[in-house]
This record gives C-alpha cells, structure tokens and sequence, in this order.
C-alpha cells in the first residue's frame, strides 16, 4: 500500500474522525494500518481551547507513542506545537480516558522508537522522504 498523501479528502477526515471515535468509544476507526489509534486532546498554545486529534500510536512500557509526520508535510502538525506549549494532555484509548503528559524522544530512544515505528509501518518511512524536518517522536506518558 502506498503511503497517503495530503488532500481535501484527508483533511475531511481528520476532522471528523475524532467525532466517530469519541461516538463510538474507538469501536470505529480504532485501528488503522495496523496500528491503534487514539484520540489526543491537547490545549491550543494560542487560544486556550481544547483540540482533539485521533493519531496512529503504539505502546511502549506504559506509554503511548505518535508520530508527527503529517504525512510527510514540510511543517510540524498543530497538536505538535501545542504539546510544546502544553504538555498536560487527554488521550482516550477505546473507552479508556487518561491524563498524560508528553515529551518528545530523543538520541537513542527516538532511534529505538523509529526502528520499532518502521517495523509497525514501513509508510512513515517515506513520510520522512517528502520532508526535511525532522518527525517529532512523542511519548505519552500517564500521569
């Protein structure tokens, strides 16, 4: 399968994606390309409001990790940048609510959770070929 790329249709979705998830409790649209999926709710580093976001993820220990590839874009996704300014975050896995607060990896373990990324799904390696920025690794860890 070919890695995904940015479109109106994409961008339709991502927006409501969220909405089926918190709907249905991550019966719908909870796994996709073989990885969970999780709804992410951070705080706008501008405005202040909560945003949710439902992102590709998988465990590491107690962790949750997501990538910020938006896919393959020159720039970082917005709950990136609000995990910066916030880091005090939601993520609901199916039914399952908790508090996490998140933290970007670097040196060795970022090359650890990349590898393990790539094996999970291969695609994100061609996400990290259409841009020049490095993707943020982020883990979620409970609080």
């Amino acid at each position: 399968m070919a890695a995904m790329k940015r479109s109106a249709l994409v961008d339709l979705f991502w927006k409501v994606h969220p909405k089926i998830y918190r709907f249905s409790g991550g019966r719908l649209l909870g796994h996709m390309v073989g990885m969970e999926v999780l709804l992410l709710t951070t705080r706008g580093r501008r405005s202040g409001k909560e945003r949710s976001t439902c992102l590709t993820s998988f465990r590491d220990g107690e962790a949750a990790v997501v990538i910020g590839s938006f896919l393959g874009e020159a720039r970082d996704p917005g709950w990136v940048h609000n995990l910066r300014a916030h880091p005090e975050a939601t993520l609901q896995s199916g039914s399952e609510v908790r508090r996490v607060r998140a933290r970007e990896a670097e040196g060795a373990e970022r090359v650890r959770l990349w590898a393990r990324l790539l094996e999970i799904q291969p695609d994100y390696r061609e996400y990290e070929g259409r841009t020049s920025r490095q993707i943020p690794v982020v883990v979620l860890e409970p609080r």
